[in-house]
């Protein structure tokens, strides 16, 4: 099955009968559990991943005779979250997670602040206990709603069978509109096992005091175009929204009206090419030097769907401190919550870029600024300081050079799903990213275990594209059952473990900043004879085809050995140098002023450059 068009809005109102002319079901008597599976087809799910228990066991009976959901068996909770979590991000739809109560549900927990913080939509089905035991400490209960709201966008407790399909349909039109995130429908065994009366669409899926904006307000949209008219030194901050509002193509426009120079976030790479010339890489803490330093030097920061994180500003008082800000969010809590906007518009990107669009080429076409200046001095910057590496003086391979072949040999179509710590900063740094939704990890929570089960996620969604999982050897041991799903599910993702042996940024954070004292750090995965565990052998052991390389020399040829095995998952241990460093960086806790280059290195701007 394939995960076909991004569910928007629009979309997502047909699938719930919301259009003129459309017409209710008839009335058909079922149970519970048979109106949350009639539910998820009627809402055009077609893939969940799950595993079940004995408080959701009632929903997994009719689960099992419908012809319309593909259900994925993982092997811990967890994994079924961030295979959601992969599939969404990826395909642009609804991710949907199904487990138990108790320990079930709570093994959710990770994958939904995960995807709470990166604004993936998600809606997360649990069993809980009967009713009339809730508040006994009944076996398995857990208050799962009074957890998880904090990182949700809203969590539902059902009591009533005649309430599922309102509250299943009501979470899907919350977890896709406005800012996207995840909900979370906790159904007790005995509304499962109850009787209702199913029709659909159901009534009242309008949550009360839920009205998110997608139009921005024209006046601040004329106050923006007025603002860049005036800008010199203007730069285009593009973060992940712009990705979810399905806007990349009118960012282009955009960058092409103004001129502009662009950087592109974590969850934002791809949504702008990388081959474009105006596009200068990542900002922040291991951001390009031409990145963070045309921020600093900025007088204008043009931000879309992006929320200033504290790993892009550094310290705030010194961010980008003679810029304007133009800020567009779909949430206006981001809205100055970091920065003050001096133009703040609240609204949907995909909305409010043609219409900023279209005003900049019409009646403030002639008022553009002349960027040339602007432009010899970013030159500069990406002249001089280049995205580059030098290898480490241990003769191991070098992990930026396999991530940099990954990428040519495989090419910018393929989907690249990393793990969290120095490999996914290489990734971010060497993949070529050409295309939005192509280039999958987890920002905002920084989940270690994250790359395998989003992978599986993202190839069921795209069963036909080549889907790497780009992984550390600490990542790996996280969340590596899921390879048993993939060989019994027939998902052959590839797998590229970059294997330092060692919690790889943990350690180079002990370097820098802890004197080399490598406390608990050192993971002996893979130099030398020992080997624990032996990664060929637990890929073997999984089914899956597994190789080892231990040279840059033997890097390429064994990227195309991994590239022509497409039946069965293929996991590739890739034995690279602990020593290796992700530059540039900026420490934490002082200005991006301050970027490193290497270490005790900072990059040095010219005295005319310090004088714009």
């Amino acid at each position: 099955m394939t995960a076909g068009n991004p569910i928007n809005p629009a979309d997502l109102a047909k699938n719930l009968g919301n259009r003129s002319g459309s017409e209710t079901s008839p009335v058909e008597r079922m149970t519970g559990s048979q109106a949350i599976v009639r539910s998820l087809e009627e809402l055009g799910v077609t893939d969940i991943f799950g595993l079940p228990g004995g408080a959701i066991l009632p929903t997994y009976d009719p689960l099992f005779d419908s012809e319309k959901l593909n259900h994925i068996l993982v092997r811990h909770e967890q994994g079924a979250g961030h295979a959601a979590e992969g599939y969404s991000i990826a395909s642009g739809k609804v991710g949907v997670a199904i487990a138990t109560s108790g320990p079930g549900a709570t093994n959710l927990l990770t994958a939904i602040a995960d995807a709470n913080m990166d604004s993936v939509p998600l809606v997360c089905i649990t069993g809980q206990v009967s009713s009339k035991v809730i508040g006994t400490d009944a076996f398995q209960e857990a208050d799962i709603v009074g957890m998880t709201m904090p990182i949700t966008k809203h969590s539902f407790m059902v009591r009533d069978a005649q309430e599922i399909p309102r509250c299943i349909a009501t979470a899907f039109k919350i977890a896709a509109t406005g800012r996207p995130g995840p909900v979370l429908v906790d159904i007790t065994k005995d509304a499962q096992q109850g009787m209702m009366d199913f029709s659909w669409p159901p009534a009242n899926t309008d949550p009360r005091g839920y009205n998110p904006v997608t139009r921005g307000h024209s006046k601040q949209i004329r106050e923006a175009a007025k603002l860049i008219t005036e800008s010199q030194r203007p730069v285009l901050y593009v973060g992940g929204g712009v990705v979810r509002a399905e806007a990349s193509e009118e960012l282009l426009k955009l960058a092409k009206t103004i001129g502009a120079p662009v950087v592109t976030t974590l969850t934002a790479r791809g949504a702008y090419p990388d081959s474009d010339p105006q596009n200068l890489g990542m900002p922040g803490m291991h951001g390009t030097v031409p990145a963070v330093t045309a921020m600093q030097k900025s007088d204008l920061l043009i931000a879309l769907g992006a929320r200033f994180d504290d790993r892009v500003t550094g310290v705030v008082s010194e961010f980008a401190p003679h810029a304007k800000v133009i800020h567009v969010d779909v949430d206006p809590a981001e809205i100055s919550k970091i920065r003050i906007a001096d133009v703040p518009i609240v609204g949907d990107l995909r909305y409010v870029l043609p219409d900023l669009n279209e005003i900049l080429e019409g009646e403030f076409a002639s008022d553009l600024p002349d960027l040339t200046d602007w432009w010899k001095l970013v030159n500069r910057f990406k002249d001089n300081y280049p995205l580059g590496y030098t290898k480490t003086d241990d003769g191991l391979g070098s992990p930026q050079y396999v991530i940099q072949k990954l990428s040519e040999l495989t090419g910018p179509d393929a989907y690249y799903v990393t793990g969290v710590g120095q490999h996914q900063m290489w990734a971010a740094q060497f993949i070529q990213s050409e295309n939005p939704r192509h280039f999958i990890n987890s920002a905002g929570l920084g989940t270690m275990g994250f790359s395998v089960p989003a992978a599986m996620g993202v190839k069921v969604a795209f069963p036909d594209s080549v889907v790497w999982a780009i992984d550390g050897d600490g990542c790996f041991q996280m969340t590596n059952q899921e390879l048993a799903t993939c060989v019994q599910n027939n998902i052959p993702i590839k797998v590229a473990i970059i294997n330092n042996s060692s919690l790889g940024m943990v350690r180079q954070w002990q370097n820098l900043f802890y004197d080399g004292r490598y406390s608990n750090t050192h993971l002996k995965t893979g130099m030398g004879t020992e080997r624990v565990p032996d990664f060929v052998k637990l890929a073997e052991a999984y089914g899956c085809a597994a190789l080892r390389c231990e040279s840059d020399e033997d890097v390429e040829e064994t990227i195309k050995q991994a590239l022509a095995i497409n039946d069965r998952p293929v996991v590739v241990d890739f034995n690279v140098s602990p020593d290796a460093l992700v530059w540039p960086m900026v420490p934490a806790g002082v200005s991006n002023d301050q970027i490193q280059i290497a270490k005790d290195i900072s990059a040095s701007w010219g005295e005319d450059e310090e004088m714009l």
